[in-house]
Order: C-alpha cells, then sequence, then structure tokens
C-alpha cells in the first residue's frame, strides 16, 4: 500500500511538465496533501507553467524554512508571529551581525537550508525575494479560502525598516543591455555551418528581433507557432516576413494571442536552422549534445542565458555582465537609440508597463544628453 509521500510524487508526475520535476521526492516530502492537490488544481485551471514553477519552488522554501525554524510544517493562516520571524530571518543588517552573531537567520536554522540546497548565497536576501514570497504565502492563504495577517502594521513597519537596515544595491536582471553593437559581436562567433552554430544564430536573432523575448518564450517556441507572411517590399527588392503566435505570455490573459512579427536577417537565420536541424514540428530551439547530435527535446529556458553567456565568451566579453535578459533590456535600448517610437517599441516587445518600458529610454536620453557632458 502507498503510503502519503509516494502518493504525494505519484501526483506531482502527472503535472511533470510544469514542476521542476528533477525535486520531485523532495518537493513530495516536503509539501503537504493539500499543497500537490492545490498545484494540481492550478494545473487544470490553466495557470502558466512559469508562474507555477515560480509558485511551486516559494513553497517550498516556506516549508523547508518552516520545518527548520519550528520543527513544523506552515501552519494555514500562519500567525503574526510566525511572519514577522520570516522577516527577521530574512532581512538583516549584516554590520550588526558581526558584533551580535543571533542577528538574523539563526545558524542551525541556516545550515539545515543550506543542506538541502535552499540556501545558496551569504548574506541577508534581496528585499523583492521576501517580498515575492510572502505574496506567495498570501495568495495560497487565500485560495484555502483563509485569511492571514498579510496586511497587518506591524509587518508592514517590520518589512519597511528591515528594508533600510539591509540596504544592498538593486542588481539588474542582466548587467549589460545586448544592444545591437554587442549583438554583432555574438554574432561574430557563430561563423559556420554546423547545427550549434546555426541554432544560436537564429536563437540570438529571433530572441531579439522579435523584440526581446523572454528565455522561456524562446525556450518553448513551436514551429506551430511560426505563419509566413507576405513579402515587405523595400527599394530594388523584397525582406522576407514572418508573424510569431507567442499565444498567452506573462503580461496576457489566457484567451490572448499576442503576436510580433520578423522581417529580413532574423527570418532568413531561422529557416537555414529549420532546414539544417530538418525540424518541421515542435520545439523550434533544442540542444544539440557534443556529438552534434539533435534532441528532441526543447531547450531549458536557463540554457538560453548559457548561451548568451557562451557567445560573449567567445567574443572577447565577460560572460558575467550579459544574460538573456540583456536581449530584452537590448531591444529597448537599441530602438531608444534608433529614435524609435517607445509606443511602437513596445508593440514588438509586448511591455504593458510604460513605465517600465520608458525607462530604457530615459536612460538612453540621459546617456546622450547634454546635461550628462557639460565638460563635452
Amino acid at each position: 500500500m502507498k503510503g502519503p509521500v509516494s502518493s504525494r510524487a505519484a501526483t506531482l508526475d502527472t503535472i511533470a511538465a510544469v514542476l521542476p520535476m528533477e525535486r520531485r521526492d523532495e518537493l513530495a516530502e516536503l509539501l503537504s496533501d493539500q499543497d500537490v492537490e492545490t498545484l494540481r488544481h492550478l494545473v487544470n485551471e490553466g495557470m502558466g507553467a512559469n508562474t507555477l514553477r515560480a509558485l511551486t519552488s516559494d513553497l517550498a522554501y516556506l516549508q523547508a524554512w518552516s520545518l527548520a525554524s519550528t520543527g513544523n510544517a506552515l501552519p494555514w493562516p500562519a500567525p503574526e508571529a510566525l511572519l514577522l520571524k520570516f522577516v527577521a530571518h530574512h532581512l538583516w543588517d549584516p554590520e550588526r551581525r558581526l558584533t551580535d552573531p543571533l542577528h538574523g537567520m539563526p545558524a542551525d536554522v541556516e545550515d539545515k537550508l543550506r543542506l538541502q540546497g535552499f540556501l545558496r548565497a551569504n548574506g541577508p536576501h534581496a528585499p523583492d525575494t521576501v517580498r515575492r514570497r510572502l505574496a506567495t504565502w498570501s495568495t495560497l492563504t487565500k485560495w484555502r479560502g483563509l485569511e492571514g495577517a498579510f496586511a497587518s502594521p506591524a509587518l508592514k513597519s517590520a518589512i519597511k525598516l528591515a528594508v533600510r537596515a539591509s540596504v544592498r544595491p538593486r542588481r539588474r536582471k542582466s548587467a549589460k543591455a545586448v544592444t545591437g553593437d554587442v549583438l554583432a559581436k555574438l554574432l561574430s562567433t557563430c561563423r559556420t555551418d554546423s547545427l550549434r552554430d546555426l541554432r544560436d544564430r537564429a536563437l540570438l536573432m529571433v530572441a531579439f528581433a522579435s523584440g526581446g523575448r523572454r528565455r522561456s518564450e524562446i525556450a518553448g517556441l513551436r514551429v506551430e507557432q511560426l505563419a509566413p507572411e507576405e513579402p515587405i517590399k523595400v527599394d530594388g527588392g523584397s525582406l522576407p516576413s514572418l508573424a510569431i503566435h507567442l499565444g498567452r505570455t506573462k503580461n496576457s490573459s489566457a484567451a490572448s494571442d499576442e503576436i510580433v512579427y520578423l522581417t529580413g536577417r532574423p527570418v532568413d537565420a531561422l529557416n537555414a536552422w529549420l532546414r539544417a536541424s530538418k525540424i518541421e514540428g515542435g520545439s523550434i530551439f533544442r540542444s544539440i549534445d557534443r556529438w552534434g547530435n539533435l534532441s528532441r527535446r526543447a531547450l531549458d529556458p536557463k540554457a538560453v542565458s548559457d548561451i548568451v553567456k557562451q557567445r560573449a565568451e567567445l567574443a572577447g566579453l565577460d560572460p558575467r555582465e550579459f544574460s538573456a535578459h540583456g536581449l530584452r533590456s537590448g531591444y529597448l535600448t537599441e530602438a531608444a537609440n534608433r529614435g524609435i517610437p517607445l509606443p511602437e517599441a513596445m508593440e514588438q516587445s509586448r511591455h504593458r508597463s510604460v513605465q517600465q518600458a520608458s525607462s530604457y529610454y530615459n536612460n538612453a536620453q540621459r546617456r546622450s544628453g547634454r546635461a550628462s557632458r557639460l565638460l563635452d
């Protein structure tokens, strides 16, 4: 007869497509029956795969932290005191820790989380990470039909004071934007007709030219999402055109079908890759082993960042300064540098927040504006 852990593991197998299944057994140990049932319900309701992975990761961390710090699984709803303990364990003052070893997360809790692989970095957590995990905790509480203390003045005040105490510079997802000149250097390393060079060239060009697509969108792109369009007429000829049906994205509703367009060289690069790889359906960008054999499975989203870093290193750039998100920020930065109106660029990038998208424009203008060149 199956035990509760085996039953949870079997249930997790049924939603393997959207969960980090390399940690299935660990999740089965950490999560409760109700947790697993909630995840299965969200899969059936059509929650986006990336959102569900993030939620599952946060839930697993919260359960691991609760077991390490209290010896018990997360209570539902969580008392205010436990929420305040979570803030105190994750947002603390590094300078005070030097004179007070008991300040912040206790050493035994930290050791348990490190041993399980949940804690890697030293020092306090990023405030955004703490807020996100609290938001996940709050959301799961509401899904259970319960009310938590997440809006309590004491918790809000604790977070505010803790953030002040644990001042740390905000880090960008990609230290440097992959603008047009940087992209040209990355593409210059894709010189041959090998499958790897053809794939990476097509991936970089499609990711950038389609508006700076997220790594999950590129990794999950399928042939069935492509639709040839009428060539674009230009002086003396025409350019190939292609529509990409993104379907549901991070910023759209389930019923939306976001569409972006490719024109010219990116279309040629994509077609060259599809011809060489003989891919006629399914995932477009796939892994290639050391012997040059093409996998049937789609690239992992992390592999998109790995490709950007590998190409940066081959181009003589510092790979630590670039990631897949640099293609997204680079697209908007390049659009700003070329004087493309913000609304037009947002149509391609599919940004919903004018404030977020315009920050790239503002930065580009500030760098080249008169105010930054008073000593010229």
